[in-house]
């Protein structure tokens, strides 16, 4: 079963309760992932290469509602492609979320003395499983996914695709959301939604599994702070990941011990 379902309308959606936030709206990484799986399925036939980046800003909460978007292009035609993908409520006019996804036709070019890094091979069904509730108790984003903790690495296996053969940079956004909720320096004392996220690709994942090593910063005083982290699959590193953090108290007081709150 995908997140989203296509309707005959074109570029509209129906979301899955899987693309639920742990609060109000759906999950902001499940947003990303529709909206830049949407270009990369329009990639090849366009001939813009291969998806290396995606931008998403989130604008307003995104309603669990029919759902319709509209791809812009920016530049294409060169090396570079430069891709809008914008997403509304299906009738109303303030936009809820906005995506730019650069994309790259891959040339090879030789490096003398060039060496590539290499790293062993990583099973994560060899780690703990993790579990996190959503606030509102009901299905929820990461229900879409198996999630791991090994050392200093959260890893995430996606059982649903966002859309129907989504491309690898829709793949990662997912998991890669959860990034600056991993890190938290403190767990469950206030909400830390990300208005915005960024995801790089150097590589495309071998696999299923998507890593993240994170960190985050927070200051309080002003209620702001970054998640990043290294992004990997089970062969090693594919790229990064990064986004602002606005701090919140909870709706209607904290969470029990054990609920998610990383929202985008």
């Amino acid at each position: 079963m995908a997140i989203f379902e296509p309707l005959a309308t074109p570029h509209h959606w129906k979301p899955a309760a899987l693309a639920a936030g742990p609060f109000a709206g759906l999950q902001g990484g499940a947003v990303a992932s529709l909206l830049t799986a949407e270009v990369e399925a329009m990639a090849g036939p366009r001939n813009w290469g291969t998806a290396i980046s995606a931008s998403a800003w989130f604008l307003r909460p995104t309603p669990m509602a029919e759902l319709r978007t509209q791809v812009a292009v920016v530049t294409e035609g060169g090396r570079v492609s430069v891709v809008d993908n914008t997403l509304w409520p299906a009738g109303e006019e303030q936009p809820c979320a906005t995506v730019r996804v650069t994309l790259s036709r891959e040339r090879a070019v030789e490096v003398p003395g060039f060496r590539g890094s290499a790293a062993d091979p990583v099973d994560p069904t060899m780690f703990p499983l993790r579990s996190l509730h959503a606030v509102h108790r009901r299905s929820w984003f990461m229900d879409a996914m198996e999630a791991r903790v090994g050392g200093d690495v959260a890893w995430f296996r996606m059982h649903h695709s966002v859309i129907s053969d989504a491309g690898p940079l829709a793949r990662v956004l997912g998991p890669a959301d959860w990034t600056h909720g991993i890190a938290r320096p403190v767990q469950n004392v206030v909400a830390d939604p990300n208005p915005n996220l960024t995801v790089q690709l150097f590589r495309p994942p071998r696999g299923a599994w998507i890593g993240v090593r994170a960190e985050a910063r927070w200051r309080p005083e002003v209620g702001l702070g970054v998640g990043s982290g290294i992004l990997l699959d089970v062969d090693g590193e594919i790229g990064r990941v990064s986004m602002s953090v606005i701090l919140v108290p909870y709706p209607g007081g904290a969470p029990a011990s054990g609920q998610g709150s990383a929202a985008g």
